[in-house]
């Protein structure tokens, strides 16, 4: 063996490190620039759009509901904008061979691996690896198992305390965190013009002024986490009557006055990067294909730089409600043309309705990319790419929870409103011994729509029970609030005979694609029971929406001997046969009834039944119903309540109402009976406290002057028992303050505080134009007196900020908040102008007797106008600036002038 030289070793020691640095060269220039984390996002996102299929764009712009399962891993190869995760627990034992396993049970940890589990799959399983954004609704709380339930957002907006609304959303955030949330449809930020409407309860009221800090601030929490916000619904979702997503006919000047305000905010001052389009059509054309709202308006000139999300199912709603687009394909291209992002549905097969365009070229392919870059720059900022993974020992730690139910209790202290308190009857002495507690709400610890279960939710009785130890506290459920005198008959005692004479539970449906009921049924089923409400769609895909007729057939067997009430509900162009004798007519369409034929029946015995119906003009409904099995025993429950008040030292009725998303209010009363619960008990002459529940205004002329103290706690959330409990014992100064305007009567509406001037004036001949409760009003259990107005400057220029100083002091007995409302008037304007606008607002802490200096800094931008040419701009003149306790009770007043 031959030695080397030392030169031939040193060349080869040479030879071989330059070989090492040219493969770590060779390997670093191999890294995929959209995987190299040291480049700029921009760079990543152009690298990565270059990569991909038309079809792998298009899914970067489809969401939906849900999570993957075992043998569909190959429908979700082309990738996926992200899942909203549903319920279920990651199954350890079978991880390699199933995804997912789908499971009722669910905590914190179990959907933390659930999500990782599928980021694995997109980040592994797919070509390009693009992970994807999981998302999830978080209004008042994250609507998942074991997250913290705060009260509803009108509820954290009667609080008035940013600060704490800024507590309240960092804690879901860190929920939502250590879950995997990386997104959340929320806040709802649309303007509560009118109370009937059903969503009312999800905003943060009338004002723009209060709606845009409230939403800044809970904005904010989630954005610093790096937890994309979706604030919603562009625009203006609520319509004539208070009704959800009607058509909105506003002026420009309208919108920029009053609608787009707290859009702004949340864009210019929070950082939202993702906003949702409304279900509603603005000035003819549906919201999520709107190109001046989209691409002038948010895109252009505010130069929003996130991404455009519809609401769910509504880009095909520009198809079947509007009336715009031929077919789905057709409403996906005018919604991504016109400045839509992201098509979000409600099932993953529905992608085959809108992807026609994108493969047939239809839509410009610049902007398909650049909604794809949106998407892109999103999870780019989210660090998906990089960290695609969910510590899961995070998702286990559980230590904040009870840090997090303090927060829940006070800001549910903070919202609650006293709106009467006759002979200060409240707060009630501590060594009371009888308390008549009565009403379901007092029980059920309802926390509103768009909510979980809550970790450890707490009732009225429990509050009052933890507090009141030694008291008695004597419950009754009262009446319900929905006093239901018949209900759908069941598919229990339905049936009839097929073609081979089997029996077959449920009646045979008949569906026609005429109103009269002639030739061969266009098809033929099985309904197992008779309640439909067709409103989207209509029977079937091969019925027209808006005119076809049913036939339904069959036999009823009796439950039970007796005399029954039966009959139809629903639109007019209805029959109803028994034993084939027509015993209800109603064929010609005039409007909706209910319709009841009274009948023998004998236990077992079996009748034939026919029902027909028709619909000519869309939006049906039809009910087969009976009252077999209702049982209406208001008067007694009312007569229990009575007998159990009459022990009393005192009652507590605990009220509320029925709302939500589609479930407007023609009637702002308290429904069912429990206005006649409320009157009969006051007729013992008993002291009595009505606790409302409910997260809009609720009118109360039948019984207000009957009762001595009134408690508006919207939804309090899982700690909300214990708040109220607090505030009736005296434990906790009540200081929230309305958030919306409570009306005399539905006469009244739409009824806010900042309309503008009438050319005559605001009274009915028979009512007059003040609330019953005005906007910003809330009473507390002590008194504030403000004095002091003071102006660093009574003369500012157009472009000069000044200081407005007041003093405000507690004149009363007990320690309280209060929040010091600020209202502008501009007194001479080229434009009609509001007449007050709330443009600041402070909560403080004063001990009794103590004083307060509160400052307020009026800039330009509170003084703003929309001009002629609808430019915002400050004009020259004198602005009243009013100080006070509510919207109605203004306490000082001044003038500042501006000019040139």
């Amino acid at each position: 063996m031959v030695k080397p030289s030392f030169l031939s070793l040193y060349c080869w020691i040479i030879t071989g490190c330059i070989s090492l640095i040219s493969v770590a060269s060779l390997s670093a220039q191999s890294v995929i620039p959209y995987k190299d984390k040291t480049l700029p996002t921009q760079e990543r996102v152009k690298d990565l759009l270059s990569r991909m299929t038309m079809e792998e764009k298009f899914f970067q712009l489809f969401m939906i509901p849900g999570s993957i399962k075992k043998g569909e891993e190959t429908t979700y190869k082309t990738g996926l904008f992200g899942f909203q995760v549903s319920a279920g627990v990651a199954d350890e034992k079978n991880a390699a061979e199933q995804i997912l396993q789908y499971d009722t049970k669910e905590n914190a940890l179990s959907l933390a691996k659930k999500i990782n589990r599928i980021q694995q799959f997109f980040v592994e399983e797919t070509r390009l690896g693009i992970p994807i954004i999981p998302f999830d609704e978080a209004l008042h709380g994250l609507v998942r198992e074991g997250a913290t339930v705060f009260p509803q957002s009108i509820g954290l907006s009667a609080t008035w305390n940013t600060k704490l609304m800024e507590q309240v959303a960092d804690a879901i955030a860190k929920e939502a965190s250590i879950r995997g949330i990386r997104q959340v449809l929320s806040p709802v930020i649309n303007i509560a013009t009118d109370v009937r409407w059903g969503r009312t309860e999800e905003t943060y009221g009338e004002d723009p002024f209060l709606t845009s800090a409230m939403g800044v601030a809970f904005i904010q929490s989630f954005e610093k986490k790096n937890i994309i916000t979706t604030p919603k619904h562009f625009i203006a979702n609520v319509g004539d009557g208070g009704r959800d997503s009607y058509p909105i006919y506003l002026n420009e000047r309208a919108l920029m006055d009053i609608h787009f305000p707290p859009f702004i905010a949340a864009i210019h001052k929070a950082g939202a990067r993702s906003i949702m389009t409304a279900y509603n059509s603005v000035d003819g054309s549906p919201a999520t294909a709107h190109y001046n709202l989209l691409t002038t308006t948010l895109k252009n000139k505010w130069g929003f730089k996130g991404f455009v999300i519809s609401d769910a199912s509504a880009v095909g709603g520009a198809n079947v409600l509007h009336y715009t687009a031929k077919d789905y394909a057709d409403a996906g291209n005018a919604a991504i043309t016109n400045g839509l992002d992201v098509i979000f549905q409600t099932q993953h097969e529905h992608h085959r309705l809108f992807i026609s365009p994108f493969l047939n070229h239809q839509i410009a392919q610049a902007r398909i990319d650049d909604a794809v870059s949106r998407v892109l720059t999103a999870k780019f900022e989210l660090g998906l790419f990089d960290q695609p993974y969910i510590d899961e020992t995070k998702a286990a730690d559980t230590s904040f929870k009870k840090e997090h139910q303090l927060l829940a209790k006070q800001a549910a202290l903070e919202s609650i409103v006293l709106l009467k308190n006759k002979g200060s009857v409240l707060p009630l002495d501590k060594n009371i011994k009888k308390i008549a507690l009565i009403g379901q709400d007092a029980t059920e610890a309802r926390l509103g729509g768009y909510s979980g279960n809550g970790s450890e939710k707490v009732s009225l009785l429990k509050g009052l029970q933890q507090l009141l130890p030694k008291a008695e506290i004597a419950y009754a459920a009262g009446v319900p609030r929905i006093q239901a005198s018949t209900v759908a008959i069941p598919d229990s005692v339905l049936h009839h005979r097929d073609k081979e004479n089997k029996t077959q539970i449920g009646l045979l449906a008949s569906y026609f694609n005429n109103i009269d009921l002639k030739g061969h049924p266009t098809i033929e089923r099985t309904d197992r029971n008779i309640d439909f409400h067709w409103t989207l769609y209509g029977p079937d895909t091969s019925l027209s929406v808006d005119f076809y007729s049913v036939r339904w057939t069959g036999l009823l067997t009796a439950p039970t001997t007796g005399q029954y009430k039966i009959g139809l509900e629903g639109n007019d162009g209805f029959r109803l046969y028994i034993n084939h004798q027509l015993v209800i007519d109603q064929w010609d369409k005039q409007s909706y009834h209910t319709i009841l034929h009274e009948v023998s029946f004998q236990k077992d015995s079996v009748y034939s039944i026919t029902i027909e119906f028709k619909e000519s003009n869309g939006n049906a409904h039809i009910r087969l119903i009976w009252n077999h099995g209702v049982i209406d025993d208001h008067e007694i429950q009312i007569q229990k309540a009575v007998e159990l008040a009459k022990k009393a030292d005192i009652v507590v009725i605990s009220a509320g109402i029925e709302e939500g998303e589609f479930r407007d209010r023609a009637s702002l009363q308290l429904p069912g009976y429990q206005e006649a619960l409320i009157q009969s008990i006051a007729a013992t002459g008993k002291k009595i406290i009505v606790v409302l529940t409910g997260g809009s205004a609720i009118t109360m002329n039948n019984w207000l002057d009957k009762t001595d103290a009134v408690l508006q706690t919207w939804y309090p959330g899982e700690q909300g028992g214990h708040a109220i409990a607090a505030i009736l014992l005296g434990d906790y100064n009540p200081s929230g303050k309305l958030p919306i305007t409570f009306p005399i009567a539905e006469a009244q509406l739409p009824l806010v505080y900042n309309h503008t001037p009438t050319g005559r004036g605001d009274d009915y001949i028979n009512l007059t134009g003040l609330p019953l409760f005005p906007f910003g009003y809330g009473l507390s259990y002590t008194q504030f007196t403000y004095t002091n107005l003071f102006f660093e400057r009574e003369r500012i220029k157009r472009s000069d900020s000044v200081w407005v100083t007041c003093s405000v002091t507690n004149s009363g007995a007990r320690d309280g908040d209060e929040v010091v409302q600020l209202y502008i008037r501009d007194l001479l304007s080229s434009v009609v102008r509001p007449v007050m606008e709330l443009k600041g607002f402070q909560r403080i802490h004063l001990k009794a007797g103590e004083t307060k200096q509160v400052r307020f800094l009026i800039t330009p931008e509170l003084l703003m106008m929309t001009d002629l040419s609808l430019q915002r701009i400050v004009e020259p003149g004198n602005f009243r600036i009013m100080i006070g306790s509510s919207s109605r009770d203004i306490r000082l007043k001044g003038i500042i002038q501006v000019t040139e």
